[in-house]
């Protein structure tokens, strides 16, 4: 009874850390340049979104250089537009989970990182505080769950997030801009439908990713998930078609 209690205990602390996590960082007025990380992007990520990790590691002092341009950048939330908020957040997150694999390379997992008993949402790598923003600490969920979940309310940000896994949705090879967000959401939510090794899709079965279980209510706020996964499918699901998740595969998206 003591255990549940604690494990209880923790869970509620982490969840209290988790939703006021990142949002007391000194802002700043002006844009971090995506430049840098663009061109890691283009040079370390294939057409598959797989990435080239030994080619990060060699170039760690541009990594580096950008994820310090980012955390002296946080968003201010008066001067700054939506889109370039979700920008911003979304290649921070993707960033910084890279950086996250290569300090810890090589590895077969990013679930490898951290002790070897881990409890959700308490010490995963994902509750790992390896960075600060505008002089907070903060780790992967305070971006993903914190603020890009909890402000912006865009289910599509789940294609563009990265969580360094085969059936994560690719690695964009560019950065995500603010003046295209919206076509660069729009194309990785199809292309995440269309690979064939993670989404299954036809007129009267689907195989789909765990996420779409994992962040239903995302999925589903606003509508059936059927009726979102019609926005971006292949082909025209039914709406009485059969649903099915596969099994998440978490080996390491490296090439």
């Amino acid at each position: 009874m003591k255990k549940i209690r604690l494990f209880l205990c923790l869970f509620l602390i982490a969840g209290m850390m988790n939703s006021c996590g990142a949002q007391s960082w000194k802002s700043s007025s002006t844009q971090p340049s995506y430049k840098t990380w663009n061109s890691l992007l283009h040079e370390y990520v294939n057409d598959k979104g797989l990435v080239n990790y030994k080619g990060m590691i060699n170039e760690s002092a541009k990594l580096d250089e950008f994820l310090h341009d980012l955390s002296t950048h946080a968003p201010n939330p008066q001067k700054w537009t939506k889109d370039e908020r979700m920008a911003f957040w979304i290649n921070a997150y993707n960033a910084f989970t890279v950086k996250l694999i290569t300090m810890h390379y090589p590895v077969k997992s990013i679930k490898d990182i951290g002790p070897k008993i881990q409890v959700y949402k308490v010490n995963t790598p994902w509750q790992i505080k390896f960075f600060s923003m505008g002089g907070q600490k903060m780790n992967l969920d305070d971006i993903e769950d914190g603020i890009l979940r909890k402000k912006f309310d865009d289910p599509r940000i789940h294609f563009a997030l990265v969580c360094a896994a085969l059936s994560c949705p690719p690695l964009r090879n560019e950065a995500y801009m603010p003046d295209k967000l919206d076509t660069q959401l729009n194309a990785q939510a199809k292309k995440f439908l269309d690979e064939k090794d993670k989404n299954l899709i036809s007129s009267d079965k689907i195989d789909i990713s765990s996420i779409f279980k994992w962040y239903k209510g995302d999925f589903t706020k606003h509508q059936s998930l059927i009726a979102f996964l019609n926005k971006y499918a292949p082909v025209k699901i039914n709406s009485n078609a059969s649903i099915n998740y596969v099994k998440y595969n978490w080996d390491l998206n490296k090439q």
